[in-house]
């Protein structure tokens, strides 16, 4: 049976939009993990959950879906529509939410429209927690109209057409996350130095009073997804390279956001109960 939407890839992002706009039986979703023994189990019950069908491949999922999201990390962007393209019926909406950087779009734009499909650059403006399908996206590409449309028939309730081309949204998302995830490491640098030298509370006095949160949020978002941050700062810095920028402060970002995901570390609730643990580990500030 045909589903009325494909999910490739089932992380935080499918989840969260699944769960929030109740698709059940109308989604199919297939997640790498699942080909994994020490994952799969888990991945199958993330399905179950959700009452999403999945599915043993791609091509499975894909099968006679009229849209499909595609939602892996951003190393994995350009291969999965690589891999995807020639499942997709014709004229079916691939829907590439990834945090990658517009000429990699394009890319895989020229691989979905070859092969009868219809690519949409989708970015996706805020973390997908709490606000789930109410989540901001800018969409842009030949087919936004139809694709934002076809959004909101999904459930999702905030989307904005941002141009003609595909790499217009990405373009936007790219260069916003030179601030928002570089505002992160340099909190991380900023904190780990303040905690070192005794002085964290008059820091975060001098900062402001709402940075002791800012602070605490900050870390909480890299030690739980900096190594995908810092994939998606890679193509941030691919993004500005085109755009002859030299990304400087970038190639900061991706190397703070890299080393405090690769800790593995389950954040532990607090500010200072996270500077205490990332000083106990020795992390160079």
């Amino acid at each position: 049976m045909a589903h009325r939407i494909a999910l490739i890839g089932f992380g935080e992002a499918a989840q969260a939009f699944a769960a929030a706009a109740g698709w059940n039986g109308d989604a199919a979703a297939f997640d790498i993990k699942t080909e994994a023994a020490e994952t799969r189990d888990a991945k199958r019950a993330d399905y179950a959950r959700l009452g999403i069908t999945g599915c043993g491949s791609a091509r499975e999922a894909l099968a006679g879906a009229p849209a499909a999201l595609s939602l892996v990390t951003a190393d994995a962007a350009l291969a999965a529509a690589r891999e995807n393209a020639g499942h997709l019926g014709a004229g079916a909406l691939w829907f590439d939410m990834n945090s990658v950087a517009p000429q990699t779009k394009r890319a895989a734009e020229a691989v979905v429209t070859a092969a009868g499909g219809r690519y949409v650059d989708v970015a996706v403006m805020a973390p997908v927690h709490p606000k789930r399908t109410s989540v901001p996206l800018l969409v842009s590409g030949p087919h936004a109209e139809a694709a934002a449309a076809a959004l909101g028939a999904l459930g999702f309730r905030d989307v904005r057409c941002v141009g003609a081309h595909v790499g217009d949204a990405s373009a936007i998302k790219m260069i916003r996350s030179v601030m928002v995830k570089g505002i992160e490491a340099l909190t991380a640098e900023c904190m780990l130095a303040a905690h070192r030298a005794g002085v964290v509370d008059e820091v975060l006095f001098s900062l402001g009073p709402d940075w002791a949160g800012k602070a605490d949020y900050n870390l909480e978002r890299m030690l739980a997804h900096g190594l995908r941050r810092a994939a998606e700062m890679a193509e941030s810095a691919r993004t500005l390279e085109d755009l002859g920028v030299a990304p400087l402060m970038t190639r900061g970002t991706i190397s703070r956001q890299r080393g405090l995901g690769a800790l593995g570390m389950a954040p532990p609730e607090g500010l200072a109960a996270k500077l205490a643990a990332l000083d106990s580990l020795k992390v160079p500030a």
